[in-house]
């Protein structure tokens, strides 16, 4: 199938070259020209304008958060530049107002759409084992399910209305950091008392929470391995703040999310910009000022 992809930083890179690998005609484009040349090496076809990539029959997008999508689709003109026939297929971590906003756009030019964030990090995401979450007209998703399965392990159908899956991604990642912030002020007490972080967590990792998240944050914890960043912390403080914001839309109270935010902000403040999201362990330290004590 003739595809465009654009957006190619970790993630985006990782499953265009899964598309190509599968055998379809891949078109790509990204903002810095640079991130093209893995892919072009692969045999993808490298364009220098984003309509271009819209050509195809299924056009893939990654974009970092809601200014970009709005940029390259909105501002940018994209979707006026797209055929009627062409199906958009957004992987993005959006808010839950523009998730709706772009269902209502598509749908105004007569584009199909289907809202597809994803679970993985990039290592994933390369070795095609993504999770991924598919919302929007039923034979629209099954058309485009394919191409999905070549980048992921799962397809999740989750209704009509794309911004579903946009709230069960932002739901999903507010857990995630919930997992990350509990780990983190954990091994702090267990660190306060004399027991090291890795040793605390291969406890809890085999046993009460033997889970992927958790293991695979806890190694990182353990190790105090936060480069290179799996999931920016940038973009966790991002994700928060879309869980606060789509709450706040419904009065859910989400007094927890409050929590991540500002252990989220106090790493950013303290510098941590190029980091994992996992850095919260630091700042659970920090606050305990363990590393001034004689433990």
């Amino acid at each position: 199938m003739k595809v465009g992809f654009i957006g190619l930083g970790a993630m985006g890179s990782a499953m265009a070259s899964n598309l190509i690998k599968a055998g379809h005609e891949v078109t790509v484009w990204n903002r810095s020209p640079g991130a093209t040349e893995p892919l072009a090496s692969l045999g993808a076809k490298v364009v220098r304008s984003a309509d271009r990539a819209a050509q195809g029959d299924v056009l893939f997008s990654m974009l970092a958060n809601d200014q970009a999508v709005r940029e390259v689709f909105l501002a940018g003109g994209l979707l006026d530049e797209m055929d009627k026939g062409t199906t958009h297929v957004n992987h993005a971590t959006i808010s839950v107002a523009l998730a709706t906003e772009l269902a209502g756009e598509h749908a105004r030019r007569g584009l199909d759409y289907v809202a597809a964030p994803v679970f993985g990090r990039p290592d994933v995401a390369a070795a095609g084992k993504l999770n991924i979450l598919a919302a929007g007209k039923a034979a629209v998703v099954e058309r485009v399910r394919p191409l999905l399965e070549a980048m992921g392990s799962r397809v999740w159908p989750l209704g009509e209305s794309p911004e579903r899956a946009n709230v069960v991604k932002i739901a999903g990642n507010f857990m995630l950091g919930a997992a990350i912030e509990s780990m983190a002020e954990a091994s702090a007490l267990a660190r306060a008392h004399g027991v090291g972080a890795g040793d605390f967590l291969e406890v809890m990792t085999s046993t009460l929470f033997a889970a992927p998240a958790y293991q695979g944050y806890a190694r990182l914890i353990a190790e105090q391995r936060y480069t290179p960043a799996g999931f920016a912390l940038p973009l966790g403080y991002k994700d928060i703040g879309l869980a606060l914001a789509a709450a706040d839309t419904q009065r859910v109270p989400l007094p927890l999310a409050g929590v991540l935010r500002d252990s989220l902000l106090e790493a950013l403040a303290a510098g941590d910009e190029g980091v994992d999201w996992s850095i919260m362990a630091e700042v659970a330290a920090r606050r305990a000022h363990l590393d001034e004590r004689k433990l």
